[in-house]
């Protein structure tokens, strides 16, 4: 395989480049600590994993100040941004005294915060969590879920995009064969 952009080593710079060329949702995920400070961070590490039984799962970098928070909560929510809600992916990416203060929530399950106005929120029990390079990954259990009908938060290559719908050309017809 012969690319103009193969490196020999991995710079991580520029590997971190090539990753933000895959296209993904932003969330914000949301949790309580046992003395009801509420938490929240923007990811967009967010996967499913499986239906049967529904499973997602997402990640955090282990040098993050909330890591501890989550590891504790047994409990997260993850709130899946709408496009007019580009303000609140920065605001839960940076250290704020209360990044929650003005933002329309409502107690989930466990008193946890769900964003009001989001495309979709999961809120999910933790089944398992791993430590795996920087990240810890956390797996969890979908109890409750919506969904509205709102064009999503997109990010692409260090930039937030809208998306479009394309419709794809007709199947051409199959062909048929005289013998039949």
């Amino acid at each position: 395989m012969a690319a103009a952009n193969m490196k020999p080593e991995i710079d991580p710079l520029d590997l971190r480049r090539a990753l933000g060329r895959f296209g993904t949702g932003v969330t914000v995920i949301t949790t309580r600590t046992f003395d009801g400070t509420r938490v929240g961070v923007t990811a967009n590490s967010f996967n499913t994993v499986s239906l049967e039984p529904p499973i997602v799962l997402w990640s955090l970098a282990t040098k993050s100040p909330n890591l501890e928070n989550f590891r504790n909560a047994g409990r997260f929510v993850v709130n899946v941004l709408a496009l007019h809600q580009m303000d609140l992916s920065g605001r839960f990416s940076r250290p704020a005294p209360d990044k929650f203060a003005g933002v329309e929530y409502a107690d989930g399950l466990g008193g946890l915060p769900v964003l009001t106005g989001c495309t979709a929120t999961i809120e999910c029990a933790v089944i398992n969590s791993h430590t795996v390079g920087d990240h810890m990954l956390f797996l969890g259990r979908v109890e409750r879920y919506t969904y509205e009908d709102a064009a999503p938060l997109l990010f692409h290559n260090g930039k937030y995009i809208e998306a479009t719908v394309i419709t794809p050309p007709p199947a051409a017809a199959p062909a048929r064969n005289a013998a039949c």
